[in-house]
C-alpha cells in the first residue's frame, strides 16, 4: 500500500488515532518551547516535559502495540489502520516531532544560554585548570562506580537497563594472529548528576558526565584499541496488563512488585543514540532487540533532554522561572474562616475549590484537624498519587495513633507510583489503618474522602470529593475542581460508593454521583440525547465538556448525533481527542480547542444546558474506554446555585482563553488560537476574578451560539503550509533508510471493530 493509501484511509475514518492525537499534544507542549516571550529556563522546562512525555508514551503506548505485533493479535486503530501499517505512520510522526524537538533546543535555544549565564560545554571547551577539576571528579567519584559489561562468544548479552545513559564501546586487539572486534557497554550510574557544574566569573558551565567518561573512557581498557565509542538510551516496553483476580491479598501485593520488575526486562521499542555510531555495534543491536531503522533515533545533541532539570532548578536561576501568584480565597470560603473552626463553617456551607488559584490546604487542614479532633471517629479516603514527605499520610497515620477508624483505598496500580504506594500503604497498616490495595480487576481513580465526626446527639460526615489528587506538590501546577460539603444527600452517596469499593455491596441508585464502572457511560450519553431530543424540539440545547482525554467511541458517536440533530457544543479536550470536529454532516456544530499553557489543565467539567435548568457535573473521570470500564471513577452534581455558577464561569473563561488555545481542525490539526482584541489568559485572569463577574447559564448559552473560527495554516518561508496533521507525508523528517513494509504487511484491513482504551 502506497503512502497516499494510508492517508487517505487515515483521513477517510470519522475517529482520530489515539496515539496520532497524542503526539500532537506533545507538538502543543513543544509550542511553548518556541515561545520567545517565556524566559530560557522555562523554555527548557518545557523541552524536558516533551522528553518525558515521549518516555512514558513509548514505554505504554507504544509497548502497548508491540504486544500486538509480537504476539500476532490482530489490532485496528481508530484511524482504521492494522497493527503494521499504523506501525509505519506513528514511527514517521515520532521521528519528525523528535527532530522538530532538537531543531528548536540547538538554533533557538542554545544560542541563548551564554547571555543567561550558563553554557553547556565538552571537555575540550574547559581551562586546563577547570579540566584538572573535572579529571579529580571523575577519579574519585566516577570511575569506581563504572562496570564495563562484555559481549562476546565468551559472555553473554547482559541486561541493559530502561532509560538510563549507555556506552556502547567496540574494541579490537589481535589475538592469536587473528583481528576481533568485540563489544562492551558501560552503563552511566542513575544516583550522579547529569552535570558537573563549575563556577566562572560570569556563568556556570555545566559538563555532561557523558563527556567526562568518553573523555577518559581509555582507563577502562587498557592495552587494547578503541574503535569506537557510542552513548545511546534504550525504552522497553514497560505496559503489562495485571491479571483479574477475585481478592485482594497479600499475593495481590507481591503481583505487583513481580511485575514491576518486568519493566526491566521488557521489549527494546526505541533506541536513541549519537549520529555515526558503529555499524559492528548497530547489527548486534538490531538482531539482539529485533528492531529496525524505524525504531532508531539519531539525535544531534544531548541525549535524554530530562538532564535539563538540573539546570532548571538550579538555585542560581530559580527565580528566572515562571512565577504564580499567591493562591486566592475561594468565594465559598472566607480567609479567615480557614483559620477558625472548618468544621462549624462547613455544616452551613458548601464549598467549591478551584486549584492552583484556591489553594488545597483547606482540604489537607481538614484531614490535619481530623485527626487531632477528638470528636472524628473515622476518616475513609482514596489514593491515588501522593506528594513526596505528604501531610496527608502523615495527617491518617496520626488519625490512626489516636485511635480512629482509618479505612484508606491504595491504588498499588497507579502506574509510575506503585513502589511508592506500596510502600505507603505498608506503613499505614502498620499504624493500624485498615488499607485496601485496589479493587479487584478496577484501578481506583476516583478522588474522594469522608470524615465521619460525632456532634452531639448527631454523627456529620464532611465530604471532600475532586478531579485532584491527594497531593499537595502537584495542586500547585495541575487546575483541578473539588467539592467540601456535610450535605446529607452527597453523605449518603458517598458512604454508599465507600461500602461498595470496600465491601461487596452492590449500589443502588445514586442521587448527585455518576460512577463507573456502573453505569457512567449510560448516562453521560442520556445526557447528550437529552440535549438532542430539545433540539429537535426546538428547545434550548447546549453542551460544554472540559476533560484530558476523549476517546471513547460510543459518547463520541452520541456527541456526533447530537451536532446532526442541532445542539451546539464545545469541547475542550486538553490532550487525546479522537473525535474529528466541524465535518460536514458530522459534526458541524462541534468545536474543539485545547488549553496548554503554564498549568496543566486537569479538571473535569461537564455542562448541559437541559432546556435552562442546567446541570454541571465535576470529578475525576476523561471520556474514556478505560475510565468506563476498567476504572472506579466518579463524578458529581453541582447543585448549590452559586457554586453552580462558578463551575460555569470556569468553562465560560476556558473558551475565552486566546493566549493557550489551540483549536482543532477537521484534519485533526491544532492551530493557535487567534482573535482580534485584547488578550485574555486565563491562566492570570482566574486570579483576579470577583463574585461580581461570575457568569450564568444564559451568559454561556449565548457563547455556545458563537461559531469557532478556524484559523488558516501558518505558512513556513517556503509558502508551505505548516501543520501537524496525521495525513501530511511529504513534510518533516524521517528515519534514515526508512525500512519499507511489504503491501502484504501494509494492509489496511476493512472494518473490524477498532482496538482502543489500552493504557
Amino acid at each position: 500500500m502506497n503512502p497516499n493509501k494510508v492517508s487517505d484511509q487515515i483521513r477517510k475514518s470519522k475517529y482520530i488515532s489515539r496515539d496520532l492525537s497524542w503526539l500532537r499534544f506533545n507538538y502543543r507542549v513543544l509550542d511553548q518551547v518556541k515561545d520567545a516571550s517565556k524566559s530560557i529556563f522555562d523554555r527548557l522546562k518545557f523541552l524536558a516535559i516533551t522528553s518525558s512525555n515521549l518516555d512514558e508514551f513509548f514505554m505504554i503506548r507504544v509497548g502497548s502495540l508491540y504486544n500486538y505485533i509480537d504476539y500476532g493479535k490482530e489490532r485496528v486503530d481508530y484511524s482504521g489502520l492494522r497493527e503494521l501499517p499504523f506501525r509505519k505512520k506513528l514511527f514517521e510522526f515520532a521521528h519528525r516531532f523528535v527532530n522538530d524537538a532538537y531543531f528548536t533546543y540547538n538554533n533557538e535555544l542554545v544560542p541563548l544560554f551564554n547571555k543567561n549565564g550558563f553554557d553547556i560545554c565538552k571537555i575540550d571547551s574547559l581551562t586546563e585548570v577547570e579540566q584538572k577539576k573535572v579529571d579529580r571528579y571523575f577519579k574519585d567519584t566516577i570511575y569506581p562506580l563504572l562496570t564495563p559489561m562484555m559481549y562476546d562468544n565468551y559472555h553473554g548479552f547482559p541486561l541493559l537497563m530502561n532509560q538510563i545513559l549507555i556506552f556502547g564501546v567496540v574494541t579490537k586487539t589481535n589475538d592469536e594472529n587473528k583481528l576481533q572486534q568485540r563489544l562492551t557497554f558501560v552503563q552511566i550510574p542513575q544516583n550522579l548528576a547529569r552535570f558537573f557544574e563549575i563556577q566562572r566569573k560570569d556563568k556556570i558551565i555545566f559538563v555532561p558526565i557523558e563527556e567526562i567518561i568518553r573523555w577518559r573512557i581509555g582507563k577502562l581498557f587498557r592495552n587494547v584499541e578503541i574503535v569506537s565509542i557510542d552513548l545511546f538510551r534504550i525504552t522497553r516496553n514497560g505496559d503489562f496488563t495485571l491479571e483479574e483476580s477475585d481478592d485482594i491479598d497479600a499475593d495481590f501485593i507481591q503481583e505487583i512488585k513481580l511485575k514491576l520488575k518486568t519493566r526491566k526486562k521488557g521489549r527494546v521499542v526505541r533506541l536513541e543514540i549519537e549520529k555515526n555510531p558503529s555499524p559492528y555495534m548497530m547489527k548486534v543491536l538490531k538482531e539482539r532487540w529485533a528492531i529496525d531503522n524505524s525504531n532508531i533515533f539519531t539525535l544531534n545533541n544531548l541525549v535524554d533532554l530530562k538532564g535539563l532539570w538540573q539546570i532548571i532548578k538550579h538555585n542560581q536561576f530559580r527565580d528566572k522561572l515562571f512565577r504564580q501568584p499567591s493562591p486566592v480565597s475561594p468565594f465559598s470560603l472566607p480567609v479567615e474562616e480557614v483559620n477558625e473552626d472548618l468544621f462549624d463553617y462547613l455544616k452551613d456551607h458548601d464549598v467549591l475549590l478551584h486549584h492552583p488559584y484556591n489553594s488545597i490546604e483547606p482540604v489537607v487542614s481538614l484531614l490535619e484537624k481530623a485527626a487531632e479532633d477528638p470528636y472524628v471517629l473515622g476518616i475513609k479516603q482514596t489514593i491515588y498519587r501522593l506528594a513526596d514527605q505528604s501531610r496527608v499520610s502523615a495527617a491518617l497515620l496520626k488519625a490512626a495513633e489516636n485511635g480512629k477508624n482509618v479505612s484508606v483505598l491504595f491504588e498499588v496500580k497507579a502506574r509510575f507510583d506503585e513502589e511508592r504506594n506500596i510502600k505507603e500503604g505498608e506503613r499505614l497498616e502498620k499504624a493500624g489503618c485498615f488499607v485496601i490495595y485496589g479493587v479487584s480487576k478496577y484501578k481506583t481513580h476516583t478522588k474522594m474522602m469522608m470524615i465521619i465526626r460525632k456532634e452531639g446527639e448527631k454523627v456529620t460526615r464532611y465530604v471532600h470529593i475532586g478531579s485532584g489528587n491527594y497531593n499537595e506538590q502537584t495542586s500547585k501546577l495541575y487546575t483541578d475542581i473539588s467539592l467540601l460539603t456535610t450535605n446529607e444527600t452527597y453523605a449518603h452517596d458517598v458512604s454508599e460508593f465507600f461500602n461498595v469499593i470496600t465491601g461487596h455491596s452492590l449500589p443502588n441508585d445514586y442521587e448527585y454521583l455518576i460512577t463507573a464502572p456502573k453505569d457512567m457511560r449510560l448516562q453521560i450519553a442520556e445526557l447528550i440525547r437529552s440535549e438532542a431530543r430539545n433540539a429537535r424540539r426546538g428547545l434550548p440545547s447546549g453542551i460544554v465538556m472540559k476533560m484530558n482525554s476523549l476517546e471513547d467511541k460510543e459518547i463520541i458517536d452520541e456527541l456526533y448525533r447530537a451536532s446532526k440533530a442541532g445542539v451546539p457544543i464545545k469541547l475542550i479536550v486538553r490532550g487525546i481527542c479522537c473525535l474529528r470536529p466541524g465535518r460536514k454532516s458530522l459534526s458541524e456544530n462541534i468545536s474543539v480547542s485545547s488549553i496548554v499553557g503554564e498549568y496543566l489543565e486537569h479538571t473535569r467539567l461537564f455542562y448541559f444546558h437541559n432546556n435552562n435548568e442546567p446541570k454541571v457535573f465535576g470529578g475525576s473521570a476523561d471520556m474514556m474506554v478505560r475510565s468506563f470500564d476498567r476504572r472506579i471513577e466518579a463524578l458529581f452534581l453541582i447543585v448549590d446555585e452559586q457554586l453552580k455558577k462558578e463551575a460555569i464561569t470556569i468553562l465560560k473563561y476556558n473558551l475565552k482563553d486566546n493566549k493557550n488555545t489551540y483549536v482543532m481542525r477537521e484534519d485533526g490539526a491544532y492551530i493557535k488560537k487567534q482573535e482580534p482584541g485584547d488578550t485574555f489568559n486565563l491562566h492570570q485572569e482566574f486570579y483576579k476574578l470577583t463574585p461580581e463577574k461570575l457568569e450564568d447559564s444564559v451568559s454561556l448559552h449565548q457563547y455556545l451560539q458563537q461559531k469557532t473560527v478556524i484559523p488558516a495554516y501558518p505558512r513556513a518561508a517556503d509558502g508551505k503550509n505548516i501543520s501537524h496533521a496525521d495525513d501530511i507525508t511529504d513534510e518533516g523528517s524521517e528515519p534514515d533508510d526508512e525500512v519499507d513494509l511489504t503491501d502484504e504487511e501494509l494492509e489496511a484491513v476493512s472494518n473490524p471493530e477498532p482496538e482502543a482504551g489500552l493504557e
